[in-house]
Protein backbone atom coordinates (compact mmCIF):
# COMPACT_ATOMS: atom_id res chain seq x y z
CA UNK A 1 0.00 0.00 0.00
CA UNK A 2 2.87 2.40 0.60
CA UNK A 3 4.51 2.16 -2.74
CA UNK A 4 1.11 2.88 -4.43
CA UNK A 5 0.95 5.95 -2.26
CA UNK A 6 4.24 7.06 -2.81
CA UNK A 7 3.55 6.09 -7.14
CA UNK A 8 0.47 8.46 -6.84
CA UNK A 9 2.20 11.22 -5.23
CA UNK A 10 5.51 11.34 -7.55
CA UNK A 11 3.87 10.05 -10.90
CA UNK A 12 4.55 7.19 -13.06
CA UNK A 13 7.74 6.68 -15.41
CA UNK A 14 7.07 6.83 -19.24
CA UNK A 15 8.42 4.23 -21.11
CA UNK A 16 9.23 6.21 -23.71
CA UNK A 17 11.42 9.78 -22.15
CA UNK A 18 12.02 7.72 -19.04
CA UNK A 19 10.62 11.13 -16.90
CA UNK A 20 8.34 10.96 -14.19
CA UNK A 21 4.59 12.23 -14.99
CA UNK A 22 1.48 12.23 -13.80
CA UNK A 23 -1.01 11.89 -16.84
CA UNK A 24 -0.64 9.28 -19.77
CA UNK A 25 -1.91 5.89 -20.79
CA UNK A 26 -1.42 2.48 -20.00
CA UNK A 27 -0.58 0.02 -22.59
CA UNK A 28 -0.61 -3.44 -21.67
CA UNK A 29 2.40 -3.08 -18.29
CA UNK A 30 3.67 0.18 -19.37
CA UNK A 31 3.06 3.88 -18.87
CA UNK A 32 3.30 6.18 -21.70
CA UNK A 33 2.61 10.17 -20.35
CA UNK A 34 0.58 12.13 -22.43
CA UNK A 35 3.25 14.56 -23.92
CA UNK A 36 5.11 11.20 -25.74
CA UNK A 37 1.33 10.09 -26.67
CA UNK A 38 0.83 13.28 -28.35
CA UNK A 39 4.48 13.94 -29.81
CA UNK A 40 4.09 10.68 -31.26
CA UNK A 41 0.87 10.63 -32.80
CA UNK A 42 2.02 14.07 -34.42
CA UNK A 43 5.47 12.55 -35.76
CA UNK A 44 5.97 11.58 -39.46
CA UNK A 45 6.75 7.87 -39.59
CA UNK A 46 9.72 9.32 -42.03
CA UNK A 47 11.37 11.60 -39.53
CA UNK A 48 14.29 10.24 -37.57
CA UNK A 49 12.86 10.66 -33.98
CA UNK A 50 9.63 8.24 -34.79
CA UNK A 51 12.74 5.29 -34.94
CA UNK A 52 13.35 6.73 -31.67
CA UNK A 53 9.44 6.00 -30.43
CA UNK A 54 9.83 2.36 -32.03
CA UNK A 55 12.80 1.54 -30.29
CA UNK A 56 11.40 2.71 -26.85
CA UNK A 57 7.92 1.33 -27.46
CA UNK A 58 9.75 -2.21 -27.69
CA UNK A 59 10.08 -2.14 -23.80
CA UNK A 60 6.53 -2.73 -24.03
CA UNK A 61 6.06 -6.39 -22.94
CA UNK A 62 2.23 -8.21 -23.00
CA UNK A 63 1.22 -9.18 -19.99
CA UNK A 64 1.37 -13.22 -19.44
CA UNK A 65 -2.17 -14.79 -19.24
CA UNK A 66 -2.30 -17.37 -16.87
CA UNK A 67 -4.84 -20.03 -16.50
Amino acid sequence: MSSLLTERQIGESCVICDQMKWKGIHLYTSFICTDCEQDLIQTETDHPKYKHYLKQLRKVTTPEIFS
